[in-house]
């Protein structure tokens, strides 16, 4: 259950400006792995040795529908693991890593590259961004007895998958930011609301916690369409919309967006006519820039996690000076540093050990917001809590953070978003 509330409710608020979050709660220490759930199959996960060695690989979109969100990812991880080399490593040796890609679910790419990791000995592998391309990798990660950790992934499914206890995030669930954005979609007065979503565990999923949340408000969803995000054409999605002529117009996809909003325009549903609003996998710096100016003006999107500070921008510039955006950077960063001090508590860098370790890393101890300071509390025999750049990660035992960010952005007439949100919503997940 969420427990976030829609604006004029209990719903905390945080200002565009402010850069900070409340410190994550205490919890209950343990060494021993999260107790079973739902989301951890009976089965064990196999004993694996670790070498002595950690061990990073990636499965990040360098290409498919997605890929425009693989250049903050990879910054992000590599900016952490060059800070916890810089600090001496994991059990006293370099953090390898090792970069690839994900593809989407129209190529075989994820598979493969996971055969890949697995050959070359990944302790722990960080992807998918595509909930769907996660959910086809899972079982042969996790069945190796491999931590598989996304930073991006949000379909509810992974809370109740069966991972062996070895699936974690660091993005919240999409119940949270379908919420947000159920709240944000009434409170701008729209009291019809016509939903197109792509069909799959991401898109549905996220329909329904939007569609649910406009309705408990009060308004109406007049129609809602489930398209196959592969169609060459849209036009009959969207005639369908233009049939209910919602004021609002919520958009669920990834690239294939930017057919989705050709046809809106064809019709006559432009975006200052009807107010439309988009998600994480569609709020985009470069898949809209040579639409016709003012295209997207006003257009409202919804992204998980909290402001990136500036100082964390500039690091990752350094990184990697061609950035447009640090989507789900501060996650990718986050995630890194949580398995190099799961590894460091456990002593080990076997895949089990460090998934024993991460939810007691991540809250309930001393708090510490980068390795280094954390890795010397945990060498002075002190537990710790992990606060990062995405917000108090804290991870309950479903390996979901308990309590997440959300930010609202919108365009301007350069069809782009400002990377400065227009706000901050932060709820609390029950596990």
């Amino acid at each position: 259950m969420i427990r976030i509330a829609p604006m004029g409710r209990a719903l905390a608020v945080v200002a565009a400006t402010s850069l900070a979050l409340t410190a994550c709660g205490g919890g209950s220490d343990t060494a021993a792995p999260a107790s079973p759930t739902a989301a951890s199959s009976s089965a064990a996960a196999p004993a694996a040795k670790g070498d002595g060695k950690l061990t990073l690989g990636t499965l990040l979109p360098q290409t498919g529908s997605l890929a425009f969100l693989g250049p903050p990812e990879f910054a992000g991880v590599d900016l952490a693991i060059k800070e916890i080399n810089e600090a001496g490593g994991v059990l006293g040796k370099d953090v390898e890593k090792i970069h690839t890609d994900s593809g989407d679910t129209t190529t075989n790419i994820a598979s493969q590259s996971v055969d890949s990791l697995l050959a070359q000995q990944a302790d722990a592998i960080i992807g998918a961004a595509s909930s769907s391309v996660s959910e086809s990798v899972i079982d042969k990660i996790t069945g190796a007895g491999v931590v598989h950790f996304s930073p991006a992934n949000t379909s509810d499914k992974f809370t109740t998958i069966a991972d062996k206890g070895l699936y974690f995030r660091t993005s919240p669930p999409d119940k949270l930011q379908g919420r947000v954005l159920g709240d944000l979609v009434v409170a701008d007065g729209n009291d019809t609301v016509g939903i197109m979503a792509m069909q799959d565990s991401y898109g549905t999923g996220l329909a329904d916690q939007v569609a649910k949340t406009v309705q408990d408000s009060g308004a109406e969803v007049v129609e809602r369409v489930d398209y196959d995000p592969k169609a060459a054409d849209f036009s009959a999605d969207v005639a369908k919309l233009k049939a209910k002529n919602p004021k609002g117009i919520v958009l669920i996809g990834f690239e294939e967006t930017a057919k989705v909003i050709g046809e809106l325009i064809k019709q006559g549903l432009p975006a200052d006519k009807h107010k439309w609003y988009m998600v994480d996998g569609n709020t985009s710096n470069t898949n809209y820039i040579k639409m016709p100016k003012g295209t997207l003006k006003g257009v409202k999107g919804t992204i998980p996690g909290a402001a990136a500070p500036d100082e964390f921008q500039k690091k990752l510039l350094e990184v990697n000076p061609d950035l447009e955006d640090f989507s789900y950077a501060p996650e990718s960063y986050d995630a890194a540093n949580l398995l190099a001090l799961a590894a460091e508590a456990a002593k080990s860098d076997a895949g089990t050990d460090v998934a024993a370790k991460l939810v007691e890393v991540s809250k309930g101890g001393e708090k510490c917001k980068d390795f280094k300071a954390c890795n010397e509390l945990l060498k002075a025999g002190k537990d710790i809590d992990y606060d990062g750049v995405s917000g108090p990660v804290e991870f309950n035992d479903a390996g979901d953070p308990a309590v997440a960010t959300i930010g609202i952005y919108q365009y301007g007439d350069d069809n782009k978003y400002a990377t400065k949100a227009l706000e901050y919503r932060t709820g609390n997940i029950a596990g």
